[in-house]
């Protein structure tokens, strides 16, 4: 058996007109299909950045409070490439988007910074190394 990389990533939102907004209008996520299901009284919506890369946000009714400490067990955080960290932290800023200020990964160099989606998800931004 050999895992050929991610498929996709889920994420559950309490708000779907806001978190849809967030990943689309803010983060610049295409959206791939929007699908309501009656059955379930709930959205699923698939977004792609990069052509590739591909997260489903879904929406439930009255769906549980996560605990988004990034140093509970389990998912830790989600992260998104950027060539440039201070283009994007410009851009969220400007929307109104909190985001903390840039650090250095002391292991590659790299600068990065957190922000959280509108149900508290932590996102980090990485700046990719230059070619």
């Amino acid at each position: 058996m050999k895992i050929k990389g991610f498929h996709h990533i889920a994420i559950i939102c309490s708000n779907y007109p806001k978190s849809k907004h967030f990943y689309v209008d803010i983060l610049g996520f295409s959206i791939l299909k929007e699908t309501f299901r009656s059955d379930r009284q709930s959205y699923k919506l698939d977004l792609s950045i990069g052509g590739r890369d591909v997260i489903e946000l879904f929406s439930f009714p009255n769906p549980p409070k996560r605990n988004n400490s990034p140093e509970t067990c389990g998912l830790r955080h989600i992260a998104f490439a950027v060539d440039n960290i201070q283009d994007i932290i410009t851009h969220l800023t400007n929307l109104g988007i909190n985001v903390e200020a840039p650090r250095i990964d002391e292991n590659t160099g790299q600068h990065f910074t957190f922000l959280k989606d509108p149900d508290g998800l932590p996102i980090e931004i990485y700046e990719k190394p230059a070619p």
